[in-house]
């Protein structure tokens, strides 16, 4: 029943929904489900490509008999002066950090980049998250370390103050699609002078030199994309 445990058949029709090319959204209509719980669903069992409605089937009756452990306490949901419903805020953590996961994104950094997306100042500093996150210091460095890499966030000290703040702002992706664009831009170049090592007539160097040409309209919408944008904020901030 809706809001019970996933039968069989429901993973059966999960399953085929995948086979199907549907998105979570979708199958959680078509069970009556939340996207969330499709999405978790998939994830804990091999993902979109490798899920197996038996294997996880039998994987979950696995889970189940395995000896109850005290589970951690859960990190407690923040007041809201906004009145938000605290657990549809739980849920869609949840769900958003699913996603970030299986767009890469390591699941420490991704729960750190979901927190500071879902708190309204979009800073905290490496004390808060480990309170909220209920995760060590040295989990919560590694993973702010990353994001600093990915250029997904930045640090900030305020002046007088000795501890760090990890904030996100509007240019958050701006920052992420330029560092993909230098990737991008790397792998091209790299691309063409596999061409020339190679020869452009052989079968290798044609494959590099598909791939140079593909890159090379990758990095132009990307580079059109981030032109728009900037141009967006600066006309928001005339207004």
């Amino acid at each position: 029943m809706p809001g019970g445990r996933l039968t069989t058949q429901d993973r059966q029709q999960i399953a085929a929904g995948l086979a199907e090319g549907l998105g979570y959204a979708e199958i959680g209509r078509r069970l009556d489900r939340p996207a969330s719980t499709i999405m978790r669903e998939v994830t804990r069992n091999g993902g979109p490509d490798d899920y197996v409605a038996d294997q996880a089937d039998q994987a979950t009756r696995t889970r189940a008999r395995r000896p109850n452990q005290v589970q951690p306490t859960a990190p407690p949901i923040p007041d809201d002066a906004y009145g938000r419903d605290a657990h549809a805020v739980q849920d869609f953590t949840d769900s958003f950090t699913d996603l970030l996961v299986q767009q890469g994104l390591p699941r420490m950094e991704a729960r750190v980049l979901s927190c500071l997306h879902l708190t309204d100042s979009g800073a905290l500093s490496a004390a808060d998250l480990v309170q909220r996150l209920r995760v060590s210091p040295a989990s919560v460095s590694h993973a702010v370390a990353f994001l600093e890499q990915q250029g997904m966030l930045v640090r900030e000290r305020l002046p007088g103050e000795r501890r760090e703040r990890y904030l996100i702002d509007d240019e958050i992706w701006l920052r992420n699609l330029l560092a993909s664009v230098q990737m991008n831009n790397a792998l091209m170049a790299a691309s063409r002078r596999a061409v020339d090592i190679l020869g452009p007539d052989t079968p290798a160097g044609a494959r590099f030199e598909s791939s140079a040409q593909l890159l090379h309209f990758v990095s132009e919408g990307l580079n059109q994309a981030m032109e728009n944008w900037r141009a967006h904020l600066a006309a928001r901030e005339s207004n």
